[in-house]
């Protein structure tokens, strides 16, 4: 049941690796925009759930502390990681963002039930250090005068390791509510967008694909496997294994002919796999046990 909960976390991982990839090809639409349209379309799965089974509709009635975990939690990261592109350079900013996977395994140590072992941090370290290899490629200069920008990405990092590991703590909660952690932050980017952007609309079938493709996916069913996974899987495992995201993006890109193959891109993968591999052991130990 675990094994199985931390596989369905993981789809989560391999669908927010094609998020460069749709967002690329989705044209010039401003980041609030984007995120009101996509969050949008990614709640369709669970209103078409709640259409086809009206019984479960009542999942959405949770306490105030679980909607304000969900809205803080999408919402919250998306505003702060926008900010912080805004307001500081893409590298610096998306390495310091990308402390959330560390953190989630850091933060489990906290967790009921839960025990950090010294593989489960070498093995997201190792993923931390890939990620460097990947994303820094011309190199890293912080810059004082971006301070605000640092701030924002670190809140950001600190905003989705929190939301994600004080969803496990609402384990009994049904993944459901996600619908309605979708709407809201498609409301309030809607707002955000209104009052700090200007409108561009897609250009043509192709970027509306590219749109559809992100609301389904990566901003979409993403964050129900995501919920499903942390509160039922091996959340360890699961935040080591979160540095696979831009590894595999970078290699999608790749492939698409946005990026080329480096000595570099092989030495992340050996390092954010390797890293995983580190961190799953336990898991890997229980297939054995089952199998023997």
């Amino acid at each position: 049941m675990k094994t199985r909960a931390t596989l369905i976390g993981f789809t989560a991982i391999l669908m927010w690796s094609f998020l460069a990839l749709m967002t690329a090809a989705s044209g010039k639409m401003p980041p609030f925009q984007l995120s009101a349209i996509t969050f949008a379309i990614g709640s369709l799965p669970g209103i078409i759930t709640f259409m086809l089974r009206p019984e479960r509709i009542h999942q959405l009635r949770q306490p105030a502390k679980v909607w304000l975990t969900g809205v803080i939690g999408l919402f919250g990261y998306h505003f702060l990681y926008f900010t912080a592109l805004r307001n500081a350079p893409a590298v610096e900013a998306g390495l310091i963002a990308y402390l959330w996977p560390l953190l989630i395994v850091v933060g489990s140590a906290l967790l009921p039930g839960e025990r950090l072992r010294w593989y489960h941090v070498v093995g997201a370290l190792a993923g931390l250090g890939g990620t460097v290899l990947i994303v820094a490629k011309n190199g890293i200069a912080f810059d004082p005068a971006y301070g605000f920008g640092y701030l924002a990405a670190f809140l950001c990092a600190f905003t989705w390791s929190g939301y994600s590991l004080i969803t496990r703590r609402f384990e009994a909660v049904s993944t459901d509510v996600v619908t309605g952690f979708c709407l809201a932050t498609s409301i309030l980017s809607a707002l955000c967008h209104l009052g700090l952007e200007t409108t561009v609309w897609p250009e043509n079938p192709a970027q509306w694909a590219a749109v559809v493709g992100l609301g389904l996916f990566p901003v979409g069913l993403a964050f129900y496997a995501w919920d499903h996974g942390v509160k039922n899987g091996d959340i360890q495992i699961l935040g080591a294994s979160s540095y696979a995201a831009p590894l595999l993006s970078t290699l999608i890109l790749t492939l698409f002919g946005f990026a080329e193959p480096s000595l570099r891109i092989g030495i992340a993968c050996v390092l954010i796999t390797g890293g995983a591999m580190l961190a799953a052991q336990d898991m890997i130990r229980r297939t054995k046990k089952a199998e023997a």
